[in-house]
């Protein structure tokens, strides 16, 4: 079997599950975008002090503005999440998430750590492409100016949403030289491209949503440590993190690339 006929089967497979799951695929990679956001509303909830005593210490801000941080952020965030869920709303729950972003990444100083920031700029891709999906088709952002279908808003909202998700696997790469951390990153490297690219993209998404799933529950296996040691609440951020991340490229694979894709452009040829 050649490598053309390896890739017309896969690509079989990928479509076959598409079919199967094509009406609950977009629910899940929903639920799985806003887990994150839900995980962090709820924690927020129940470590109010921890969470207000940080803000308060690192930026000397006093017990009121503190306080209105958590609150805002456990609102924000669980406001957010319901209407994301119940698809009411959904682009004024995307930029209310997206300022949720923002504040945390200035709040937590996120901005001078590389492989979070990254990874909450992969965080925004997801939301990105919800806000893609929630948008009709024949709609533009800017009404009564027509635009044409490759060009419009939606197009380049996918765009930026998938090379946004693919800063998540830039921080999985592993520069030593084992066998498996070299396999790991050509593959993981290629994939992120084809994604990135818009070429043979709802089979690289697919591909990455397996690979990384089984990353997140092997390294982020947060339920095996006891609730009392820190270490918890770390494994447990990064896997509610890479599950939003899942979600993301979910809705690349139920979605597809968009208008700005090599996918696409090779319908013209």
């Amino acid at each position: 079997m050649g490598q053309n006929d390896l890739m017309g089967t896969a690509e079989d497979v990928a479509d076959q599950f598409l079919r199967v799951t094509k009406q609950y695929l977009p629910h899940v990679a929903r639920l799985c975008l806003i887990s994150t956001f839900l995980e962090d509303g709820i924690r927020m909830w129940f470590q109010w002090g921890e969470q207000r005593d940080y803000i308060d210490t690192t930026w000397s801000c006093g017990y009121l503005l503190a306080s209105s941080f958590v609150f805002l952020n456990l609102l924000g965030q669980l406001t957010g999440c319901v209407l994301v869920l119940s698809r009411n709303f959904v682009q004024y729950a995307c930029f209310g998430l997206f300022g949720i972003i923002a504040l945390q990444t200035i709040a937590y100083s996120i901005l001078w750590d590389l492989k979070f920031l990254m990874r909450n700029l992969a965080l925004g891709g997801g939301l990105l492409l919800l806000l893609a999906e929630s948008r009709s088709e024949g709609k533009s952002m800017f009404a009564g100016v027509p635009t044409m279908r490759e060009s419009s808003p939606k197009q380049y909202m996918q765009l930026g949403g998938r090379v946004l998700l693919v800063l998540m696997f830039m921080t999985l790469l592993h520069f030593d030289a084992s066998f498996f951390s070299i396999v790991q990153n050509i593959v993981g490297t290629a994939l992120m491209i084809l994604v990135a690219i818009g070429f043979k993209t709802k089979l690289a998404a697919l591909t990455l949503v397996i690979w990384l799933f089984a990353i997140n529950v092997y390294f982020n296996a947060f339920w095996t440590i006891p609730v009392y040691k820190p270490m918890h609440d770390f494994l447990k951020y990064d896997f509610f993190q890479t599950m939003s991340v899942i979600g993301g490229l979910l809705l690349v694979v139920a979605l597809g690339p968009g208008g700005v894709s090599m996918d696409e452009k090779k319908k013209e040829w």
